[in-house]
This record gives structure tokens, sequence and C-alpha cells, in this order.
């Protein structure tokens, strides 16, 4: 038979140890920061107008103070600072009873805000006036059930509140202002800003001040946003910019103007693009949210919770929209970067190579139609590819020259060309450049000292700016180096000169290559092939299959993706200029032209 004591019996919860519901209440706030701000909070609850906080050490212990000018700490019917209420009304917040009386611009709910000192330090201390003008003050300590109200001496009367914590605990004692002022930028940022409190932190260890400012956006407000529409009558605040991509853009998601997350996609329901795009900034201001007490930065899944996900679906379309188009918009200006890097990487590689092999580009022809008649036909009996530097002087020989175009200092030292291709028997010249800090070309009051350093061969003279090599009868190679000096300044530098049977010309000359200049590229989504990327030779372009699992691994990373691209383009220049030869000898040639653009990718 059933026990007629149990039977249909009901009754009401009630906490069975008082003490031990207060400690696991106080020790629940797990972010000093976060308690530091609950304590600013009261503080601008209290309609304060100026909030200081100070860091500092005194006595050997460091200490935390609060110090604002709000209407301090209610009184009772005698007229002196009700600290026993506060003390003997755990989790009944006096808060919430004014705000469901009217009151606006009030955040505290719980009744429990004091007690997250214990996450700070180990003793509080609480000084308030009384309607008399005397203080009056209360002290309580972290692990202990006991509180203390008593006068405290003062010349004059306090206004408002001062806290004061200390000692603080061992983990928190580095908490820096800086850090303080930066947490509270962010977590307080909308009720700074409708409230005007000003708030200061003095920070006397560092011995350092700062000024909370609201925390201002990076990027463009987004207008037009689309009005969110929920069951609770409370509107959703929205306030979003559009930014460059980055992992440390996100939304925040905020409570009549305090911060609950610091990104909102740690909700499971925003694990989803837009919110992880990385593209937006900004706050969402959800009023009628329930929080969980402790901690407030947790959000309770009720049905607010459920209307606010319903209610954001017009926002998470539109974002999504803005997001596809921005993405377009950056790899277009990746792509263009990436093209003007790549082609420049080959041009100053050009300088390097020897002009017999790599004279498909046409930028000999390119460079030569910059220069004068005489320039050019100097430029074509010495066999010299000037530098764009050299160019520019030499363009601007006849007219007098801007401040900013003098060169400066000899910096270092180029020989032209970098390397070469010589047959045996035959000449070769080659010559010295002295440019400064900024690859400007500098001709003032310098000596140049040649020699071969390996390798035979001979030079028609040792000094000068132009001297002539004479290859030896068999192959080889051979290495030329030269000195430039200028007053004390000294540059060196080194041309390889490789010394062969026979030149091989006819793949440079025969192939259908057109000289266009450089080629652009493209992309084209093939995954599943093979193929990396293929030349088109009506269009000048190679194509790059955006699809391939190698272009998806190289795209994480800006550098990684230029370094690929840089080598696609050299794989299909190398194969259309050099029709005819063995795959190893592409392959050689492959790593030769690799390894001088690449040198100058930037």
């Amino acid at each position: 038979m059933s026990n007629p004591k149990y039977k249909n019996s009901r009754g009401r919860l009630r906490i069975g140890d008082d003490w031990n519901a207060i400690t696991i209440i106080a020790l629940s706030q797990n972010n000093p920061l976060k308690a530091i701000a609950e304590l600013v909070e009261n503080s601008i609850d209290a309609q304060a107008r100026h909030i200081t906080i100070i860091r500092g050490k005194e006595h050997g212990e460091h200490y935390l103070k609060v110090i604002d000018d709000g209407q301090g700490i209610p009184c009772d019917e005698e007229g002196i600072p009700d600290f026993k209420y506060v003390a003997t009304h755990i989790c009944d917040s006096l808060k919430r009873r004014l705000k469901e009386g009217g009151f606006q611009n009030i955040q505290g709910e719980f009744g429990i805000g004091l007690l997250s000192f214990w996450t700070v330090g180990h003793k509080l201390l609480m000084v308030s006036s009384g309607k008399d003008g005397k203080a009056y003050q209360m002290s309580m300590e972290k692990d202990r059930p006991g509180y203390s109200i008593s006068h405290r001496s003062h010349l004059l009367p306090i206004k408002g509140t001062q806290l004061t914590i200390a000692p603080l605990l061992a983990g928190i004692r580095m908490l820096s202002g800086e850090k303080i002022q930066r947490y509270l930028a962010s977590e307080l940022r909308d009720r700074i800003r409708h409230s005007g409190v000003k708030i200061k932190i003095i920070d006397r260890t560092a011995r350092a001040e700062f000024e909370v400012e609201p925390r201002q956006y990076e990027g463009h407000l987004i207008h037009d946003l689309p009005l969110l529409i929920t069951p609770f009558g409370e509107p959703v605040y929205m306030e979003i910019y559009i930014a460059g991509k980055n992992t440390e853009n996100c939304v925040s998601l905020f409570r009549s103007g305090t911060r609950v997350l610091p990104n909102i996609s740690m909700l499971d329901f925003f694990q989803c693009e837009p919110w992880t795009s990385g593209y937006f900034q900004g706050i969402i201001d959800a009023p009628f949210l329930r929080l969980t007490p402790g901690t407030r930065d947790g959000i309770i899944h009720d049905e607010r919770f459920a209307g606010f996900c319903d209610s954001i679906t017009p926002l998470r379309e539109r974002l999504t929209a803005i997001a596809l188009e921005q993405g377009k918009a950056e790899e277009e200006r990746m792509s263009k970067n990436i093209l003007r890097s790549v082609q420049k990487a080959f041009l100053d590689a050009m300088t390097a190579l020897p002009a017999e092999e790599y004279d498909w580009f046409g930028i000999e022809q390119k460079n030569a139609r910059r220069l004068s008649t005489d320039n050019n036909d100097t430029a074509k009996e010495n066999g010299i590819l000037m530098v764009p530097d050299a160019l520019r002087q030499e363009e601007k020989k006849s007219g007098q020259k801007e401040f900013f175009e003098i060169a400066g200092p000899l910096f270092s030292a180029r020989i032209q060309p970098g390397s070469a291709l010589v047959q045996a028997g035959k000449t070769k010249p080659f010559r010295a450049i002295g440019l400064d800090r900024s690859k400007r070309q500098t001709e003032e009051n310098l000596s140049y000292l040649w020699c071969i350093t390996e390798g035979k061969g001979d030079l028609d003279k040792l000094d000068g700016e132009m001297v002539v090599f004479n290859a030896p009868l068999e192959p080889g190679l051979s290495k030329l180096k030269l000195v430039i000096q200028q007053d004390d300044i000294r540059c060196e530098t080194e041309s390889i000169v490789t010394v062969v049977d026979s030149l091989f010309k006819a793949s440079a000359e025969n192939s259908e290559f057109p000289r266009k200049g450089l080629p652009g590229y493209t992309l084209e989504s093939a995954p599943g092939y093979t193929w990396r990327s293929r030349y088109d030779e009506k269009r000048n372009i190679v194509i790059i299959n955006s699809g391939h699992r190698d272009f998806i691994y190289a795209g994480r990373e800006k550098a990684r993706k230029l370094r690929y691209i840089c080598r696609l383009f050299a794989k299909e220049l190398i194969l259309q200029n050099f029709t005819g030869l063995s795959s190893a000898e592409l392959l050689e040639r492959l790593v030769e032209l690799s390894l001088y653009t690449e040198e100058n990718l930037r």
C-alpha cells in the first residue's frame, strides 16, 4: 500500500543552507573584468556623471577603487545609508522593482552584483554619506558571512559612493588599467554613450591615466537595414559596419546597452554566414532577452530567444548578400594586386637572366621605345637592358631635376646583365650601375674596379663604367666581380657568365608566342580536373583552375597564393618559349625562372 503521507503532497522550494547558496552565487562570476563592469554599472544606475577607477598598491597590498558622484546608497528613515538592506537582501533587487515602477536606464535586476567582488579581492569597503552629511561605511569579506557598518571620519561630505577592494586576488594583481579601459569601452559601449558618463582610470602602479571612450567600429556603417519585428514589443537595435575581411571582426550581442556576448557566433544558431564571414563589426541589442543571473554572459534559450532567432532572418539575408558582394570585390582587387606583383617579379627577373634565352616578352623593345633615338641606338649597340630607374634619369637629363629626383649617396651596385650566356670565342658587353637607397641611379664621384674571380676569359679593361668580356674558346663558367666606390662608401656585386658552344636561339625566334608583353590571368573553376593552368594564346592570358585542390589550399594565405600563381606563370611561359626541349631541360628552365622571379616577388 502507498504511504498516505506522500499522497498528493505539495510544497514550495526553499534554500536549505543560506550561506552555501550565497557562496555559490558569489563565485558564479568567473571574469574579474566583468565583475568590475558590474560595479561601474551600479554607479551608472545611481545617475553618476563621473566615475574614477583607481588601481594601486598601498602598504604592500594591491587595491582597486571605484569612486562616483552619483546618488549614493539610498537612506533609511533615519537618513543613514541603508547598508543593512543591501547586505540582507541578496537576490532581492531594488532596481528590479524600480524598473517595474517605470524607471528607465537601470540595468540591475538580480541583486547579486555587489557579491562579484569575491572574484576581484578579499575585502570590500563601501563608503557613502547620509542626509546629515556624515560618512558611513560597510565592510564585507570574502568567504565570511558577516558584515559591519560604522561611522567613517571624513573632513568633507562624500558625494556618491566610494568602493575599495583590497587586497586583490593573487591571480589578477597584474590586471592593468589599459586592459580595464579596453574592456569597459566594449562592454559598456552603449551605456556610456546614452548616459554621457565620464569614466577615468588611474593606474598608479603603471603611472598612467586612461579615458574610457565608447568603442568606435571600423569600416562603413550599413544603412537601410531591415526592421526586426518581435512578438515582445521591444525593438531590436542594430549598428553594423562592413569592413575588410578579418577573423577578429565580429558582431556583439548586447542587452539594454551592456554587452552579453563579444561574438554572436558563440551561439549555436549563429555559427554560420554571415556572422562568421569576418566582414562585419557592430552590435545587435535585444533588450527583451533573459540572461543567466550569475555570469551575465549567457542567454536563456526560452521563447524570447526563439522569437529573436526567428526575427533575425531578414537581417541575415541582407548581410549575406552584402558579404557576397564584398567578397567578389575583394577577390577582384586581390587578383589585380597579384597580377601586378607577378608581372613586376618577372620584369625584375629579366634584368638578371640572359636576354638571349628569355627575350619572348619583348621587354627590351618596350624599354627601348622609352629612350630617345640616340639612346636607343646606343642601347642596341651595347646590348644592354637599362633598369627603369636609369631610364627615367636618361629621359630627364635635358630638363632640370626636381629635388626628390636627385639621387642620394651610393647604396648598392648592379651589373647589367646580372647573368649572361656567351658563345665560346665571342664577346659580351657589361655595364656597372650605382644605385642609391631608393634605387635611383647615382653617377657623381664614382670609381669602378672590375675583375674575374672565377673561370677563364678576360676583360678589355679593369676600370670604367662599361667593359667587354672576351669569352674563352672552351665552354665553362666565369664570374665577374664589380666594386663601385664613392668617397668612403664601397659596394660590391657579381655577375655569372656561362660560356657555351652555341646559343639556343631557335625556340625564342621561331616560337609563335606573341610578343604582347607579360600575360594576364583569369580564374576558371574546374573541380575534379587535374590541370592547374593553361595558356590562351589568342587572349594572352593564363587560365588558372580555381577549383583545383592546390589553388584552394594556396588561397588560405595571401603570400602562399601569390607564390602559387607565380609558379603557374613560370610553367606556362617556359612551355611556350622553349618549345621542342626535353622534359628534363624544361624543368631546368623552370627552376631557373622560378628562382629569379620568387626572389623579386612582393
